[in-house]
C-alpha cells in the first residue's frame, strides 16, 4: 500500500505546474502542493485531476473543520495526525500509516496531537479539474 502510494504520488510528480487551487486549511497549517496532474478516469462524470499536497503541522495545530471535494489518501510521514471525520471518533495515526476520507464528508479534526514533534502528511486529493477548492471551509455554526 505504502509502495503504491509513494508511485502514484511520484507518477503524478510530473505535473505540477500551474495549480491556483485554494489550499490552506488554517494558518496554523502549512499545505505545500507537490504535484498536480490530470487524469484520464472521470470523477462523478466529470474530468478529474488528482492533487499530492504536503501538510505539515507544529505540537498542538490544528486546522479548521472543512469538507474536500473528491476523495483523499493520506500518508503520514512523520509524527503523529490526529483525524475526525464527520461523527466517527477521531482516530490517531502515527508515521507510515495511512488514512482515507470520502468525498464531501466533514474533516473536523486534523491536529497534531503532540506535545513535540512536528506532523507531516502526504496527500493525494481526487478532484474534478473545475474545483476552486481543495479544502472548503465549514461555515461555522452560529
Amino acid at each position: 500500500m505504502i509502495r503504491t502510494l509513494l508511485t502514484l504520488a511520484v507518477g503524478i510528480g510530473a505535473g505540477a505546474s500551474g495549480v491556483t487551487l485554494a489550499l490552506r486549511h488554517d494558518e496554523a497549517e502549512a499545505v505545500k502542493v507537490l504535484s498536480a496532474r490530470d487524469i484520464k478516469e472521470k470523477l462523478d462524470g466529470k474530468d478529474a485531476k488528482a492533487t499530492v499536497v504536503e501538510v505539515a503541522l507544529e505540537p498542538g495545530q490544528a486546522g479548521t473543520p472543512h469538507r474536500h471535494p473528491g476523495p483523499v489518501f493520506g500518508y503520514v510521514l512523520e509524527g503523529e495526525y490526529e483525524l475526525g471525520v464527520d461523527d466517527q471518533p477521531t482516530k490517531v495515526f502515527k508515521a507510515g500509516e495511512t488514512f482515507y476520507e470520502p468525498t464531501g464528508c466533514l474533516h473536523r479534526v486534523s491536529k497534531n496531537p503532540a506535545a513535540k514533534g512536528k506532523t507531516r502528511v502526504i496527500a493525494v486529493v481526487l478532484h474534478p479539474r473545475d474545483a476552486k477548492m481543495l479544502a472548503i471551509p465549514e461555515p461555522k455554526k452560529e
